[in-house]
């Protein structure tokens, strides 16, 4: 049985991840942000329900579609905000822009530009933890398009044959960028690729936040106790296309409607509702308290210097 309370922090993260990248959207179409951006819309419950099964200093990887990834995490929305508008006063000092964002801190690792390239790094700190006798758990996100990537198998391999704290999480929303699943892929659930590392393998609604939930906490609870990785396939829906400003030609207006259907907001309020763990009011002051921190973080982020040219070549691993 899930308390009150990590129901209302579950709701309150995905109406927070929700309503952040709608403000996203909004900015980068004023034309504010430089560079891509990729929003989670429709895929909050993965996020929400795996990372509120961390601790502050577990690792997690994200992917290029990760801003919900890193909320999730607790990362702060000003600072947050801040590097994703190029400022000098984000987690990065705006040299890693919406892909990138990393936090030391809140052991959010970051992405990177390479489809798959998080999951042999992830590999990495999970030895890590294990060299250091630490009970620290590493989740790496990624979509479906990742597992057919060589990286993909050589790390599940590796992290199995060493029994790593590794959580491998599958985001699948049936699309990798503009190719949908059953053009690249003769398999219906990802998960089942975990049996030919001998490891654990799960295929999870990723629409339904409890169900997220609930599996996280095994597959979490399992790395920590030594008892090896798990690969967490999560099916869910992208309501928009790839890249912010994508109209998905691609892809049929009646399918793009259809994955609207699959709220996993509308769903997770629906269930709150029915078991009065909430109000219309709550709700309502819940976004009240959302938009006040948005409009705040975007604040901060717009009053935040642009870092000068002298520390073009700073912190980076190559000069």
């Amino acid at each position: 049985m899930v308390k009150k309370e990590k129901l209302l922090e579950m709701f309150y993260l995905m109406m927070k991840i929700r309503r952040v990248e709608e403000c996203l959207l909004d900015i980068f179409a004023q034309g504010k942000i430089p560079g891509f951006i990729h929003v989670s819309i429709g895929q909050e419950a993965v996020a929400a329900g795996v990372c509120s099964q961390l601790e502050p200093n577990d690792y997690i990887f994200t992917t290029h579609r990760g801003h919900g990834q890193a909320i999730a995490k607790g990362i702060d929305l000003k600072r947050f905000m801040a590097e994703i508008y190029g400022r000098k006063d984000g987690y990065c000092k705006g040299k890693s822009g919406s892909m990138h964002i990393a936090c030391k801190e809140m052991g959010i690792v970051g992405s990177n530009g390479i489809v798959g390239g998080g999951i042999p790094i992830s590999v990495g700190t999970a030895f890590a933890s294990v060299f250091k006798g630490e009970k620290r758990v590493t989740v790496c996100f990624f979509g479906d398009g990742a597992v057919n990537e060589g990286t993909f198998h050589e790390s599940l391999n590796l992290a199995s044959l060493w029994n790593l704290p590794v959580v491998f999480c599958c985001e699948n929303n049936g699309w990798a960028q503009f190719t949908p699943q059953k053009v690249y892929m003769n398999l219906e659930n990802i998960s089942k690729r975990a049996e030919s590392y001998g490891m654990v393998g799960v295929t999870v609604d990723g629409d339904d936040v409890l169900k997220v939930y609930e599996q996280a906490e095994k597959a979490v609870l399992r790395a920590r106790k030594g008892q090896g990785p798990t690969l967490l396939e999560c099916k869910t829906h992208r309501w928009f296309g790839h890249f912010a400003g994508d109209a998905q030609k691609y892809r049929p207006p009646k399918e793009i409607q259809e994955a609207r259907e699959f709220d996993p907001i509308a769903k997770f309020r629906k269930f709150l509702m029915e078991s009065k763990y909430i109000t219309p009011e709550y709700s309502d002051t819940i976004e009240a308290k959302i938009k006040s921190e948005i409009n705040e973080a975007v604040a901060f982020a717009e009053n935040s210097p642009i870092e000068g040219i002298e520390e073009l070549f700073n912190d980076v691993y190559v000069s």
